[in-house]
């Protein structure tokens, strides 16, 4: 049976911040193609930016900044597909 694994990205639409979170859910969503089953977008206000993991906090603006792209991959690889390889993400 395959795991489930869901990624949530909560965006400040006060902020109009939904161009960030639509390019970084594309972007995991090309990377774990295979591994996550579920990617939302969840609207929030305040200037909140964060990113969960199967309900799991891996990042929030307010404690980290606005995240990198590849570090968000690593966090996201390292609880959906510790084997998997990055590439040049992983350097």
């Amino acid at each position: 049976m395959t795991e489930i694994h869901r990624v949530q990205i909560e965006y400040c639409t006060q902020c109009r911040w939904l161009p960030r979170a639509a390019w970084l859910a594309q972007e995991l969503l090309t990377t774990f193609e295979t591994e996550l089953t579920e990617l939302s977008l969840k609207p929030g206000t305040g200037g909140v930016f964060v990113v969960r993991v199967d309900d799991e906090v891996v990042w929030d603006r307010r404690e980290q900044g606005f995240p990198e792209p590849t570090a968000v991959k690593r966090l996201v690889r390292d609880r959906v597909a510790p084997e998997k390889s990055l590439g040049h993400s992983d350097k």
